[in-house]
């Protein structure tokens, strides 16, 4: 009575146990189901975006195998010219082996074993071609790929940032044991049992030392380099499906062949960039699930005790 009075006096209101009880409870029971559901998108997500990682990676390096083929192409073609040249100063008349064998040792490239003919050459050149446009059209769906894993990975991080306003929920809660602990301390005086109530307590309390910020602070994180990531990745994707096409491909002027070169370049540029962000946003991801982790042990002991 002398605390019940003392408390009123300094107009804090003491509640009864009973209702100290329920009331912390309703503040702190779903604490803990929330952060399961976020520990459970930040765990998809990570999966999301290191499948993005991966299908990144795979679209730069098939860039990359692209430009290999590209300039193997570039160097046959260069041949081709030279023998056409070539067989021109014969005027019709067909070259000896021996004009052969000085051709091809001025132009070392590694196909002096294969390269006897013009047709020789220009089937080199029509294969290479081929795997060439094959290497192109993987490069764009798998950027496509990469892209589409970045917007889903931007969409769940945004769900993941003050998921169901955890922090007030925590702020509740933590305003819910100090009521209960006054009411703790009230109903000892009148010689109640408050040993249950004082374990809900113990427990309960210590969200008032955890810090949800790292949580927000990743998640913010993961969604800004997954946006990045589908940025670049969309951007690659058009530029990619603009390089492999017919148009393009097939304009052999030395204009249009410099352009294909730099959309090529460009594409395997922005593969490396999507794929970057992409890799940065599964970090932000998995570090996101530690800093829930923490939090979700005060939470499961205090749901814990109060069921």
């Amino acid at each position: 009575m002398v605390f019940v009075m003392a408390s009123r006096a300094y107009g804090v209101e003491v509640l009864d146990l009973n209702t100290a009880l329920q009331n912390t409870y309703r503040a702190c029971a779903d604490i803990d189901d929330n952060l399961h559901e976020l520990k459970v998108l930040a765990g998809v997500n990570t999966a999301v975006t290191a499948v993005g990682t991966g299908v990144g990676a795979g679209a730069a390096v098939t860039g990359f195998v692209k430009a290999a083929k590209d300039k193997d192409i570039e160097e046959l073609e260069k041949i081709l010219k030279q023998i056409e040249e070539n067989s021109a100063k014969y005027s019709g008349v067909e070259p000896t082996d021996a004009d052969r064998e000085t051709f091809m040792a001025e132009y070392k490239n590694g196909y002096s074993a294969a390269l006897k003919d013009k047709k020789t050459v220009q089937e080199k050149i029509n294969k290479l071609n081929e795997q060439s446009k094959n290497l192109g059209n993987w490069r764009t769906g798998l950027l496509a790929g990469n892209t589409a894993t970045n917007i889903a990975g931007a969409i769940i991080s945004s769900k993941t940032i003050n998921k169901d306003d955890i922090q007030g929920q925590i702020d509740n809660c933590i305003s819910a044991t100090k009521d209960l602990n006054n009411a703790i301390m009230a109903a000892k005086m009148s010689g109640e049992d408050t040993e249950e109530a004082q374990s809900i307590y113990k427990a309960c309390r210590e969200y008032e030392y955890v810090d949800i910020t790292p949580i927000n602070k990743r998640g913010k994180g993961a969604m800004i380099s997954a946006s990045i990531g589908a940025g670049l990745g969309g951007v690659g994707t058009i530029t990619s499906g603009v390089a492999n096409s017919d148009k393009i491909r097939d304009d052999n002027t030395d204009s249009g062949k410099q352009k294909e070169k730099g959309l090529n370049t460009a594409s395997n540029v922005l593969a490396v960039g999507a794929t970057a962000a992409s890799a940065t946003a599964t970090v932000f991801n998995a570090t996101q699930i530690a800093a829930i982790k923490k939090v979700a042990k005060v939470s499961e002991a205090c749901t814990g005790v109060l069921k």
